[in-house]
């Protein structure tokens, strides 16, 4: 068997970067330690052992504290996306959508406090936020990765967190001249079969090359990803607590909120559904390096990114009709209502909404840069770079409600108000449910649609960035070189809102009437598996309704004022539609940042010691557009403002808002070498995070509800400061002697100085300050006038109060090649971490006000992997466990819960039948773990989702 000398290769690396740092010869001390040991020996490993060791070796040469992940870690085995890679690293975890990781979070902190970067490059994102969306990034086409958690003055700022770097391939660097990997897989997920209309089976392709011409002086790398894969899911999702009712009747009753001491809290109602659809990711890699003389390269590279997602969510949506409907029976967890007898009375807007959603979603993610790096003499460096990267998402949320009917088929059909629920929550289990007219929502002579709606999304992002960065090594016993340089970004964001409604889905509108359902237009669908009790419902084939309903062609959503105050004319709107126009707009954000770092490289009492201090300038300049209630007086600007329909309102004023601010980040990283196996790391850094762009946005809203509340909300604010800390850390590495693995244990403290905090305002006076909100409004059902009362503000601010955040990580790698044959293929990878912070928020969307956690901390973390590898075989099962954590609950925007613990674990195997060929299978969530969320107590259950286990089967060839 062949062998090679690991430790010689450390020292050698860890000799080559001394090299780089220092001006002249080593001192002789220094240059002793690097000499290579020649007669230590280590059995060769290869595939994922060999990908471990090459992450550890590169972690250990780092002059901060990281995580790595090494081409081969992606290569044999690859994950689906570099979400599920980069949950494998200590202290790390993801929030799963739709059952696939997408964010991540770090140590404790959720995805808006980490910064990402590809190729040294800042990313924007499909999201709206600063985080990137980590499945629009195939692994297929990431060569490395790395996660920085402590930072160096020459990183961009941005990541409180943490920062991601995504690096592509460099194709001068391959060991091969010509190198061609091609990956065919099949997959299937088991659960689709139970979502009717679902798609059960998917593929991943892949194809890249990398080859060098010009006697090596000239690279290309091209590469191409193709996910094709179903999205499937049942769910249960329970609705906030938004009402009260005192429904126990017990006097003398105190124990409500303030205002009323005798009431329970009780839920807006609840969805039954099944999720279904295709999400098709296209990735395009290319990169060209040319190197006509030893001391200079010029590089190009793009990288693209195509996710499309088109979905159905069908079943039931249950209004249980607020305040007004009678309850009996009702059970309660401590003042909130778990289940009842609820009937519907004149007054409230009881029922059970049969829903067929359609939604799509379409995200490109563009990333392109040329890089100039230039060797000017035997100290000077100087690096160039000018990068774009641009996001763009339309996302379409297409609604489609039913209602019962008396008889379907009458001249002037009437809508069944006899509606009867009957429900209990369970906890984390699915609920017991009951309905007076089950027999009628599979029934196509009751059911009738009675509402389409459709809200497009579209948001754009991007950013153009110019970077100088240069490095001259210097003569110092002290310091090996010092770096310096300048960063200048413009970045733009954008969001245009939409809407297009027909028909009412409290009851039959008399003037937009619902439609008649026939035969071709709808299918019964019955449940099945865990969810098989709850009732059979129709499937409604969207298009035949819409070409039903709209013979002349369904009308596209447009930015509209709708019947809005200040409006003369409304064109036939009823609706007050401002929102669309007041929640679209655009926000600039310039930033000028230059920094100073010296690289550290000497000796305290015979040991080595390396790092570098520095400190990073950043000047901010952040503005958005707004539209400002003025009461149409021009004297403070007031302007028609003109939508989509030509409706004009001359309340407004456009204005742009905005602040300017100057932050000092400075950081210091120490790594002392206590011996040839052992280091200590310290590191101590002022760091910042940004606030989510879409945060930056101005806007502000008030609807109206079914029964007369007004809520509205103003969750963005252009003046938003970023979040800062004070972060250190200090740990413990130790390499085995055999080169084969590692034991670490890491600290880490950070000193929050504030958050964004959404702040929510009861009795807000909406009209008093200068909301477009109506006095009252029409009953839907007794279409009488009934007087509006204001209800809840919300909005965003700088809250002032922080905390800390600390925790502990402890790390062991090791492949036992030690052991005899054939057990020295065995390995294993594990990690822990704890985290605890003083920081918490407040939270009534479980009705009572109750304190919750930081939003992505999980205060502890286990990540494992077994493998083994024997001869052409290689297998491995990974286990990530995660404890209760707070995040925003599945499918319910803005609505921040408590998640329960979960654990995936995901096999994988592969046999190589040639130095070319290999066949791999893998299995994601094996046991079919679901996604579990409550309000504040378990027994006010929020989302059970369940996604199912995905298999894949296929090859890969490499030559």
């Amino acid at each position: 068997m062949q062998k090679f000398k690991l430790n010689a290769l450390m020292l050698a690396l860890f000799a080559a970067n001394s090299a780089i740092a220092a001006t002249e010869e080593l001192p002789e001390e220094t240059s002793k330690t690097a000499q290579v040991q020649t007669d230590v020996e280590v059995i060769e490993v290869r595939g994922f052992s060999r990908s471990l060791i090459q992450s550890l070796n590169q972690k250990r040469f780092s002059d901060t504290v990281s995580e790595q992940i090494s081409a081969d870690d992606l290569g044999a085995l690859p994950d689906i996306s570099m979400a599920d890679a980069l949950t494998r690293l200590p202290g790390i975890s993801a929030v799963r959508t739709g059952g696939q990781a997408a964010q991540i979070n770090i140590r404790g902190l959720s995805g808006g406090f980490v910064f990402s970067t590809l190729n040294g490059r800042e990313q924007v994102s499909t999201s709206g936020s600063r985080s990137i969306e980590f499945d629009q990034y195939p692994s297929e086409l990431i060569s490395s990765a790395a996660v920085y958690k402590s930072p160096k003055a020459s990183l961009i700022e941005g990541g409180v967190a943490g920062t991601v770097e995504l690096e592509t391939a460099s194709p001068l660097n391959n060991d091969q001249t010509h190198k061609f990997v091609a990956n065919v897989r099949g997959m299937y997920n088991d659960r689709a079969s139970e979502v009717s209309d679902a798609t059960e089976f998917g593929d991943r392709i892949s194809f890249s090359y990398q080859g060098k011409y010009l006697d090596d002086t000239l690279g290309v790398a091209l590469g191409f990803a193709r996910l094709f894969q179903p999205s499937v899911a049942t769910q249960f999702i329970g609705l906030a607590y938004n009402d009260r009712k005192d429904v126990d009747g017990v006097p003398n009753d105190t124990n409500g909120p303030i205002d009323s001491p005798e009431s329970e809290y009780i839920s807006e109602g609840f969805e039954l559904q099944h999720l279904g659809g295709e999400e098709t990711r296209n990735g395009y890699l290319a990169a060209i390096e040319w190197a006509p003389v030893d001391n200079f390269k010029l590089k190009g590279d793009a990288f693209l990114s195509r996710f499309d997602k088109e979905s159905f969510a069908r079943g039931f949506r249950v209004k249980l009709g607020g305040p007004s409907a009678a309850y009996a029976n009702a059970q309660l967890d401590g003042n909130a209502v778990i289940g009842a007898a609820v009937n519907r009375t004149s007054q409230s807007y009881t029922r059970v909404e049969i829903v067929n959603d359609d939604n799509q979603d379409f995200d490109e993610v563009d990333s392109f840069g040329v890089n100039a790096d230039w060797q000017v003499t035997d100290r000077l460096n100087v690096n160039a770079d000018v990068a774009l990267s641009r996001a763009k998402s339309n996302f379409r949320n297409g609604l489609l409600w039913s209602l019962v009917a008396e008889d379907a088929n009458a001249e002037t059909p009437v809508f069944d108000n006899n509606v009867a629920i009957n429900y209990q929550l369970n906890g984390l289990n699915l609920p017991d449910v009951g309905f007076n007219q089950a027999a009628a929502f599979s029934d196509i002579d009751r059911v009738m649609v009675s509402k389409y709606g459709i809200y497009p999304d579209q948001t754009e992002d991007e950013v153009t960035a110019f970077r100088l960065d240069f490095k001259y090594e210097l003569e110092s016993d002290i310091f090996s070189s010092v770096e310096f340089g300048a960063r200048y970004s413009d970045r733009e964001y954008s969001r245009k809102r939409s809407v297009f409604e027909y028909g009412n889905d409290g009851a039959f509108s008399t003037t937009q009437p619902p439609l008649r359902l026939t035969d071709d237009m709808a299918s019964v669908v019955d449940w099945q598996g865990d969810f098989s009790y709850f009732p059979s419902y129709l499937a409604i084939d969207l298009d035949k309704a819409l070409n039903a309903w709209f013979p002349d062609g369904t009308p596209e959503p447009v930015q509209t004022w709708g019947n809005a105050d200040g409006v003369d004319d409304a064109q036939g709107y009823t609706t007050n539609y401002s929102w669309s126009v007041l929640q679209s707009g655009s926000v600039f954000e310039d930033v000028l940042a230059a920094y100073v770092m010296v690289n550290i490289n000497t000796q305290i009492a015979g040991l080595d010691l390396s790092g570098n201090v520095g400190v990073r300038r950043i000047e901010t300049d952040q503005s958005a557009t707004v539209l400002e209630n003025v009461a149409g007086d021009a004297r403070l600007g007031a302007q028609n403002i003109v939508d989509e329909n030509g409706i004009v309102n001359d309340l407004y004023a456009p204005n742009v808002l905005g602040t300017k601010y100057t932050d000092y980040l400075p950081s210091l990283n120490l790594n002392l070498q206590l011996n040839d196996n052992s280091l200590v790391r310290f590191a101590a850094a002022k760091v910042m995070s940004r606030a989510p762009i879409n945060r930056l946005a101005g806007d502000a809203s008030a609807n109206v509800s079914d029964d007369g509340v007004i809520n509205g909300s103003s969750n963005n604010n252009p003046f938003l400061k970023p979040f800062y800390a004070d972060q250190y850390d200090l740990s413990y590495e130790y390499y085995f002697e055999e080169g084969n693995g590692t034991v670490a244990a890491a600290l880490f403290y950070k000193n929050i100085d504030s958050f964004v905090e959404t702040l929510s305002i009861e009795n807000f006076d909406f009209k008093g300050n200068g909301f477009n909100v109506p006095d009252s409004i029409e009953d839907p059902v007794s279409g009488e006038q009934v007087a509006t009362t204001n209800g809840i503000y919300t909005t965003a601010v700088n809250n002032g109060e922080g905390g800390y955040i600390r925790g502990l990580e402890l790390a062991y790698t090791q492949v036992f090649t030690f052991l005899p044959e054939p057990f020295n293929g065995l390995g294993a990878n594990a990690s822990y971490s704890y985290t605890e912070s003083e920081i918490e928020s407040i939270t009534s969307l479980g009705g009572d006000t109750l304190v919750q956690s930081l939003p992505g901390l999980s205060n502890n973390v286990l990540n494992a992997t077994l493998f083994y590898a024997l001869d052409d075989f290689e297998t491995r099962l990974n286990v990530r466990y995660r404890d209760e954590f707070v995040s925003e609950q599945v499918a319910i925007n803005e609505q921040v819960v408590n998640f329960d613990a979960e654990t995936v674990i995901d096999f994988q195997t592969s046999y190589r039948f040639s130095d070319s060929l290999t066949m791999l299978l893998q299995v994601n969530n094996l046991t079919d773990e679901p996604t579990q969320s409550y309000f504040g107590s378990e027994q006010r259950t929020g989302t059970t989702q369940y996604f199912g286990r995905q298999f894949y089967l296929g090859f890969t060839y490499s030559h």
